[in-house]
């Protein structure tokens, strides 16, 4: 079952930067970048009460988020929902119409189950779908 946000994802052309500016908005501490070398790419989520901020950099400059920044810049991307149950949660969404960007959920960079759905089938609106 779909339990809610859990964070919102924004792609971003230099980390520590957009990091600096988010925290000292939020007054927050930063948080540390984790480098996931093989997809080379850095994330860092800072905490924004009961929804997260996820920042990615695409430092390979070769997927379809360096695409995506080169084209727009810095900028908000999608919004991620909490599921307690992928895979029922993938079949039901299906069922109404909903279609998904990947065959199958895949490891993203925060070490949890995620797939994506076609932007298209929700009204233009990127959304992921993760486990907790």
């Amino acid at each position: 079952m779909i339990q809610g946000v859990g964070h919102i994802g924004i792609f971003v052309e230099d980390i520590e930067t957009s990091l600096e500016g988010i925290c000292r908005l939020l007054g927050a501490q930063v948080p540390p970048v984790k480098d996931n070398q093989d997809w080379q790419m850095k994330v860092a989520l800072v905490e924004a009460g009961p929804v997260q901020l996820e920042l990615v950099e695409d430092y390979g400059k070769t997927s379809w988020i360096a695409d995506l920044v080169k084209e727009r810049g810095t900028h908000i991307h999608h919004f991620c929902l909490i599921s307690d149950d992928l895979d029922k949660d993938i079949a039901t969404l299906e069922a109404r119409g909903v279609k998904m960007k990947m065959e199958a959920p895949i490891v993203g960079l925060r070490g949890k189950r995620i797939i994506f759905s076609e932007p298209e089938t929700n009204g233009g609106i990127p959304v992921e779908l993760s486990e907790p």
